[in-house]
């Protein structure tokens, strides 16, 4: 075993550990997890994130274990954002909570593989196609201007176009309550709701890596450590829902933390051949745009937590 393949196969190898225990320990209870539980297991996923960072110091040096966290801290607060859109989605369809443990988690399984897949080629295209790097940059300094434009998030699943493919070819079984994808009725095989809710938050999740993953990248260039960065952003999304799930409408100052956040790493991009800007600073800049607006969220909103 070649040394730079080691760091690889010990994160993977934990990753497929972690998501066993998660659907096969956790998933297999059919209560629906409590806000308290939830809460817990977000505090273990985070802790577990950020200690990573410890890993990757011994194994990349301590400048990548600086860009591990200032990526990690990244996707984490730009997936709190993924929240509001599973939460539109899961209430449209009418999906039930203890069915929406299911959906959550294949559909962060899914977003593994998309993140892996876009960091891939984000990192092949960026070597071979330096410019590009200012395109990522222009893409997250508009994503960032349409954020600070947005009025909230507006989620209809039956004109997501995937959803509408997706109702092309298969019936759907409206009735069904049951936490199977698929059901056969009168011998023909339909597509129940929680099926249109995985196929929903999967596009989600696609959309939502054509601006993460460009935003990772403009603090490192190795794909390890954009990739685990991200990973161990998502690992712990189901669980954070479930603790956020009743009181994500008092974050509506998030997306202004979020949108300074993607604007600066953008110009960052842009300036990358004329202007420096520090790991360090990029570190600061996250915390203090995204905790910031957390804070600013809670204090203004205290009163609808009574």
């Amino acid at each position: 075993m070649s040394a730079p393949l080691t760091p690889w196969i010990v994160f993977l190898v934990a990753v497929v550990a972690l998501l066993a225990i998660d659907l096969g320990v956790l998933g297999r209870r059919p209560e629906p997890m409590s806000a308290r539980k939830a809460l817990l297991w977000s505090g273990i996923w985070i802790t577990l994130g950020l200690a990573f960072s410890l890993a990757v110091w011994a194994w990349r040096g301590a400048v990548a274990a600086q860009e591990y966290l200032a990526g990690y801290l990244i996707e984490e607060s730009l997936s709190i954002d993924n929240l509001f859109v599973f939460l539109l989605v899961f209430g449209s369809l009418g999906i039930a909570l203890r069915q929406q443990r299911k959906v959550l988690f294949w559909g962060i399984f899914g977003a593994i593989v998309l993140r892996g897949l876009f960091i891939f080629a984000g990192v092949a295209v960026l070597e071979r196609f330096a410019w590009v790097m200012y395109v990522f940059g222009a893409l997250l300094v508009f994503t960032a201007v349409k954020l600070l434009r947005s009025h909230g998030v507006q989620v209809d699943p039956q004109r997501n176009p995937l959803v509408r493919l997706a109702l092309r070819f298969f019936p759907v079984a409206t009735d069904y309550n049951g936490s199977a994808f698929t059901v056969r009725r009168a011998g023909v095989r339909m597509l129940t709701p929680l099926a249109l809710a995985l196929v929903a938050v999967e596009s989600a999740d696609l959309v939502f890596a054509i601006d993460s993953v460009p935003a990772v990248l403009a603090v490192s260039d190795d794909a390890f450590v954009v990739f685990t960065s991200n990973v161990a952003a998502i690992l712990g999304l189901r669980s954070l829902y479930f603790a956020l799930a009743g009181s994500l409408e008092r974050f509506e100052y998030l997306g202004w933390g979020l949108a300074v956040v993607l604007a600066f790493v953008g110009v960052k991009m842009l300036l990358a051949d004329f202007v420096h800007i520090s790991i360090a600073m990029s570190l600061t800049v996250v915390v203090i745009a995204v905790g910031g607006s957390i804070i600013a969220s809670l204090w203004l909103t205290r009163s609808r937590s009574g």
